[in-house]
């Protein structure tokens, strides 16, 4: 239903130079901690003993999701649009971390309910006005799905032919929350409860409503025979920004780009693109834990440690772009950092 995408496993051929040139440097060995292990990951991606990044960018994919309305989620529908309309406006936190941390930021209509005309910085994908409700239906069919994750595939090819091999996901869909847990529970097989948080902010009362209408759309899903193959489950639950960020991280990892992975929404994008292609994690960085429950599920089930734990649960790609230093300064040890031959510096007895 969707291109065919050749992600292979980074050669190894240069792992053991790699980690000599990290075991020179004039520190103990491993003193730089996860830094030393981003920096191999690095090289090993870019097949360079002296890894550097060209053109990174910052992806942030926007749809609204049709169960929003059914009461899933703390705010309404329409503030969807008008979040991006912030972030095209400069003034959300991702534009703030983008522009403090030099990368470049482009937003991504993937199915808003909004029709925004032509503007700088967006990049018009929309599959639809947004996803049925899941609650009483499909939230997209097959072919839409298909649709949207081949304009992913497509945005980050263009990246990579404009010479961009580091590329970060983030997102904004009121009621994403709710569609990345029914996601992670099917996925990973987490109870549906252990999945479900507060979102942007719902009470007891609302978080109650929240678990009854997604116990009400699994029971729908299960009524019906569905079984939990990625895209079967993508297509039923998930949302146009999280099936677009898929075909964008699986169209990233096939050109060999580095991937940084936000919090919950993009990790369950990240879950469903590592079922249909395992490789892919070895381009893929994980960047920050988020606050929703349902995300350590998602850490769990893929096997991966995230570089920062603070507490986010904003989305936006946040995490990615705070992550993102500490990113640029694993290859800037691994390029930069003086060697015990080069510094005169004794070793250890």
């Amino acid at each position: 239903m969707h291109s065919k995408f050749t992600i292979s496993a980074p050669d190894q051929g240069l792992a053991a130079a790699l980690q000599h040139k990290i075991d020179r440097k004039t520190k103990p060995l491993g003193a730089l901690g996860r830094l030393e292990e981003i920096a191999r990951k690095i090289g090993l991606i870019q097949q360079r003993l002296d890894p550097e990044f060209d053109q990174p960018h910052l992806l942030v994919f926007a749809g609204d999701h049709g169960a929003a309305n059914a009461g899933v989620s703390a705010y309404p529908q329409e503030v969807t649009w008008q979040m991006v309309e912030n972030f095209l406006e400069g003034g959300a936190a991702i534009n703030v971390f983008a522009r403090q941390n030099g990368i470049f930021l482009t937003i991504i209509d993937a199915g808003v309910a909004h029709d925004f005309g032509k503007r700088n910085r967006l990049i018009h994908a929309k599959v639809a006005p947004g996803t049925a409700n899941y609650i009483e239906q499909p939230a997209m069919t097959m072919e839409q799905c298909a649709r949207a994750i081949e304009r992913g595939a497509e945005i980050s090819r263009n990246l990579a032919a404009n010479n961009c091999n580091l590329v970060g996901f983030g997102e904004m869909g009121i009621g994403n929350t709710a569609s990345a847990a029914l996601l992670t529970h099917c996925l990973t097989g987490t109870p549906l409860v252990d999945c479900i948080g507060r979102g942007a902010g719902l009470d007891d009362s609302g978080l109650a409503r929240k678990q009854a209408l997604l116990v009400q759309a699994l029971t729908r899903y299960r009524s019906a025979g569905g079984d939990d193959a990625p895209l079967n489950v993508l297509a039923e639950f998930g949302g146009f920004e999280i099936a677009m960020m898929v075909g964008a991280m699986l169209g990233a990892a096939e050109a060999r780009m580095t991937l940084l992975i936000d919090g919950f929404i993009v990790g369950s994008a990240a879950l469903i693109a590592a079922r249909m292609a395992p490789a892919l994690l070895d381009y893929c960085i994980f960047c920050h834990r988020s606050a929703e429950p349902g995300h350590a599920a998602q850490l769990q089930a893929l096997g991966v440690e995230p570089l920062l734990d603070l507490g986010l649960r904003l989305g936006e790609g946040t995490g990615a772009a705070l992550a993102w230093p500490l990113v640029r300064a694993a290859a800037g040890f691994l390029n930069e950092m003086a060697s015990f031959e080069s510094a005169g510096v004794s070793e250890k007895c």
